[in-house]
C-alpha cells in the first residue's frame, strides 16, 4: 500500500485530510512536528509538508529529507502565497507546493501525479500490451505503436490499473492536469483513437472497455 507521511500541526486541516487521503486507499502516518517527520522510523511514499510547524521550521525538515532521498515527492502546504515564499521552498527541495486554503480534489490530483511521477514503471503486458513509462514507449504483440504524448499517458494510466475502472476525472486531471476547463470528449477521442491504433473494435471493445457514467478499463483478458 502506498504510504504518505502528513506534517501538519493544524488539527483542522489534518484530520478530514488524512480521512481522505485514506478513502483514496493510501496508508497515512500523521504527525505535527518537524523532528518526528525526520525521526519517522519506516520509508515513505510521499511527504505532505506544512512549512509552519512548532519546532522546526519546514524548510528545513525539506532539505533534510532532500538530502535523504532525491526522489521522494515532497509537497509542500504552506499559507504563504507570495512568490519569493513558494520560490524559497522549491529550492529547498519540494517538487510541488498548494496553498491555503485548497480544493481538497486539487490536492489529491497532485498527490497522485507526484506518485506516477516517481515511479514510472514498466506496465504489461496485458493482452499484448507493454508500456515502459521511462522509455516512452508502447508496444502492442511486439509492434511497437507510434503514439501521441496525451494518448501514451491515457495507456499508461489505463494498463497500469488494468481490471479496474479508471475513472473520467481521473484520467482528465492526470493526462490535461486539474486546470483543464475543456470538454471531456478530447478524452473520448483519445480513447477512440487508442482502440484503433490497437486494432480494438470500438462497436464491440476487448481491451478498453467504458464503463458508462464512470471511466474506462483495460481489460485483463
Amino acid at each position: 500500500m502506498t504510504s504518505i507521511l502528513l506534517v501538519e500541526d493544524d488539527l483542522a486541516i489534518a484530520q478530514p485530510l488524512r480521512r481522505a487521503l485514506e478513502r483514496e486507499g493510501f496508508e497515512v502516518s500523521h504527525v505535527i512536528h518537524g523532528d518526528a517527520a525526520l525521526g519517522a522510523p519506516r520509508r515513505v511514499d510521499l511527504v505532505l509538508l506544512d512549512l509552519t510547524l512548532p519546532d522546526i521550521d519546514g524548510l528545513t525538515v525539506c532539505r533534510t529529507l532532500r538530502s535523504r532521498d532525491e526522489r521522494l515527492p515532497i509537497i509542500m502546504l504552506t499559507a504563504r502565497s507570495e512568490e519569493t515564499d513558494i520560490v524559497v521552498g522549491l529550492d529547498a527541495g519540494a517538487d510541488d507546493y498548494i496553498t491555503k486554503p485548497f480544493r481538497l480534489a486539487e490536492l489529491l490530483a497532485r498527490v497522485r501525479v507526484r506518485l506516477r511521477l516517481a515511479t514510472p514503471r514498466a506496465a504489461g503486458p496485458v493482452q499484448g500490451v507493454f508500456v515502459d513509462p521511462e522509455a516512452h514507449r508502447a508496444w502492442h504483440d511486439d509492434v511497437e505503436l507510434d503514439l501521441t504524448p496525451k494518448e501514451f499517458d491515457v495507456l499508461s494510466l489505463l494498463v497500469l490499473d488494468a481490471g479496474r475502472v479508471v475513472a473520467r476525472q481521473r484520467l482528465m486531471q492526470e493526462v490535461w492536469d486539474e486546470h483543464y476547463f475543456g470538454s471531456t470528449r478530447t478524452l473520448d477521442m483519445h480513447i477512440s483513437s487508442l482502440r484503433k491504433k490497437l486494432g480494438d473494435d470500438p462497436t464491440n471493445p476487448r481491451l478498453i472497455t467504458t464503463v458508462r457514467g464512470v471511466g474506462f478499463r483495460f481489460e485483463t483478458g
